[in-house]
């Protein structure tokens, strides 16, 4: 999908977007991953929540992104808790930091943005012997009549370029990325859990998506919300409610 840049919809993503449950970093840490005094890069960092997450459990963490705006949500969110994480702007392809500084490298809601094999690649360098990368996902679960489904056929609707309906963030093929690199040792898991939302906190999730905030003109994000503002109002007048979303992580060694 061309044209995609979050920066544009920083605010909303720092907002609104649910952060990774604790849930995942206790799962991670009982395979090794997030460790206190572990050297964690995360790349495609956004606003930071697995890098944050990983801070919080006492690791040495490093987040990166292209785009600034959404760095500086990273380190404002940091800054509110009190947490110690360098920011760097860069590529996850190609990240002018030294071979062999990571003992961990961490890729949130982003993977399937990059070149990866490139990234793959630069993951392998970037690790310590004995290293873990780690491919992670939080994705809403459009099931038929839910508020994700509904939502989803307005996205559509709304933007022509926007193809990803029925999303699968549990991907497999990020396990081939990592055998293609020379990860020799591969696992994935993924569970479900659900994410409360009001009708304001979703609109503002749903424009923190590709498919609006990062890529529709301004003009065209307010007719979209003025719509689902609209659509929530008649068809799902509950007030707070509940998004099942799907958790899934790969870790390759």
């Amino acid at each position: 999908m061309k044209g995609v840049d979050f920066g544009k919809a920083a605010g909303d993503y720092a907002r609104h977007r649910a952060g990774f449950p604790p849930s995942l970093f206790e799962r991670l840490a009982a395979l090794g991953v997030g460790l206190p005094g572990q050297r964690v890069l995360d790349l495609g960092t956004g606003t930071g929540t697995l890098a944050r997450g990983f801070a919080e459990r006492g690791a040495e963490v490093t987040g990166l992104d292209v785009a600034q705006p959404i760095l500086d949500e990273a380190a404002r969110l940091a800054d509110e808790r009190g947490l110690r994480v360098r920011w760097l702007r860069g590529r996850a392809e190609d990240t002018g930091l030294d071979g062999g500084a990571f003992d961990i490298v961490s890729a949130g809601q982003c993977w399937h943005w990059f070149d990866r094999v490139r990234a793959a690649a630069e993951v392998r360098r970037l690790l310590a012997p004995g290293g873990a990368f780690v491919v992670a996902y939080l994705d809403w679960i459009s099931l038929p009549g839910s508020i994700a489904d509904a939502t989803e056929t307005m996205m559509e609707r709304a933007n022509a370029e926007w193809k990803w309906r029925g999303w699968s963030s549990g991907n497999l093929r990020w396990l081939d990325d990592a055998a293609l690199a020379g990860f020799a040792c591969r696992e994935a898991f993924a569970y479900d859990v659900e994410v409360p939302y009001s009708h304001e906190s979703w609109r503002g999730r749903v424009r923190a998506s590709a498919g609006i905030g990062a890529s529709l003109p301004p003009d065209a994000v307010q007719r979209f919300d003025d719509s689902l503002r609209q659509m929530l109002a008649e068809r799902f007048p509950a007030d707070p409610f509940v998004v099942t979303h799907r958790v899934f992580a790969m870790i390759a060694r």
